[in-house]
């Protein structure tokens, strides 16, 4: 997932580079979603381990 993420932001910013906005904001979307549910299943693999 975090992979995903990073791939999504940088599309994100390539085009917002080049002036596609909605493609980039939508990239962005995305990317942030990507990155909460890899922080959520980090999370539970870490408390699976400790318990």
């Amino acid at each position: 997932m975090l992979h995903y993420a990073i791939v999504f932001i940088i599309v994100a910013l390539i085009a917002a580079f080049l002036g596609f906005g909605q493609l980039a904001g939508t990239a962005a979307l995305i990317a942030k979603i990507c990155f909460v549910v890899f922080l959520v299943f980090a999370l539970l693999s870490f408390l699976k381990k400790k318990a």
